[in-house]
């Protein structure tokens, strides 16, 4: 019995050894592989995350524009401006990724309010701060409104001066159509 319990010790001691080995070398390739995958998928989400977040700025900035054209016109003898300082939003005329401005249209009845990307990947953005007139409760009033676009594709390439974006010319409850555009809010 000494002699069994002798063998079944030194079996313990010598399969523990081989436990202490370490990893092997096909294990190791394995876990580099699958580390290799999960970055493949999540660095593309990632950076897209980002130009995401960098667009956020042009959205908010050409909302914010457009509410300063609305309050300018009823403020200023029903006219728009076409300098985006005299509006007093803090919103600086070109940022590092975009470059605002605006142009006002031959009847001054509406105002294209530019975000024109500079940096690949950023998609565009344009505004229209617009007049209509309307009947309510039996009295003609001119109101002001106001639309947010967005560019259906982002920017192949780096622009300093920001992408080209035409101004509205044909309807002013319309986005530009170049590049084409599209209504977000």
């Amino acid at each position: 019995m000494k002699t069994e319990l002798k063998a079944k010790f030194l079996q313990h001691i010598l399969n523990k050894k081989k436990d202490d080995q370490g990893f092997t070398l096909i294990e190791l390739l394995v876990v580099i592989i699958i580390i290799g995958i999960l970055s493949a998928i999540a660095l593309p989400s990632f950076l897209n995350q980002a130009n995401k977040a960098r667009q956020s700025e042009a959205k908010q900035y050409v909302g914010s524009i457009n509410r300063g054209q609305q309050a300018f016109y009823l403020e200023n003898s029903n006219k728009f401006t076409t300098v985006v300082t005299e509006l007093s939003l803090g919103v600086a005329p070109t940022t590092e990724n975009y470059v605002y401005e605006i142009v006002s249209n031959a009847p001054a009845s509406y105002v294209t309010n530019m975000g024109k990307a500079r940096n690949k990947a950023l998609k565009s953005y344009a505004g229209v701060a617009y007049t209509s007139d309307q009947t309510v409760n039996g009295v003609a009033e001119t109101i002001t409104q106001a639309i947010v676009c967005e560019a259906t594709n982002p920017l192949t390439t780096d622009t300093p001066t920001g992408q080209a974006i035409t101004a509205v010319t044909a309807s002013a409850r319309a986005c530009p159509t170049t590049p084409a555009m599209k209504i977000i809010d």
